[in-house]
């Protein structure tokens, strides 16, 4: 009897969790849309980090948390998380803000490294996660292209 009861709600979640995953789910397009120094107190710099989020499909997207990390020249300078997003609705898009700190001991070996090379551009990488929470998988996005110091950028992906 109670292996019955067990398989019967088993059967039921997997079921239910099956009817939740759209088979037109279209995964979220996250671009990367600002980086911007804020006032800081004390010696580790801040900075706000902005994440455009296109929601392609007719659900809404609840976002449970975000954690992402950025590079430059392979030194992960900027490692952050945040949570409490607002919903993005169904076919639309917003803007998230994250506020990240700077590494400082890795900011330094950065800062030395580039003093001794004299570069003039640098490669950059983004990555982040975003928890959808649910049964939904994580979507991961990665952007990476070089900063030019004297000529143009260019984003890579």
């Amino acid at each position: 009897m109670k292996l019955r009861l067990i398989s019967t709600l088993s059967m039921a979640l997997v079921l239910s969790a099956c009817a939740t995953l759209s088979p037109d789910y279209e995964e979220p397009t996250v671009t990367l849309s600002s980086f911007k120094a804020l006032p800081s107190e004390g010696m580790i710099p801040a900075f706000e980090i902005g994440l455009r989020i296109i929601n392609a499909n007719a659900h809404p997207l609840n976002l449970d948390g975000i954690v992402y990390t950025i590079s430059l020249d392979g030194y992960e300078l900027v490692k952050g998380v945040g949570k409490d997003f607002p919903v993005i609705e169904s076919y639309s898009e917003a803007t998230v803000q994250l506020t990240a700190a700077a590494n400082l001991l890795t900011g330094i070996r950065f800062v030395t490294n580039t003093m001794q090379q004299q570069k003039e551009s640098f490669e950059y990488e983004f990555k982040a996660k975003l928890d959808l929470g649910g049964l939904y998988p994580s979507i991961r996005v990665k952007e990476k292209g070089d900063i030019n110091l004297g000529g143009s950028n260019r984003p890579s992906q």
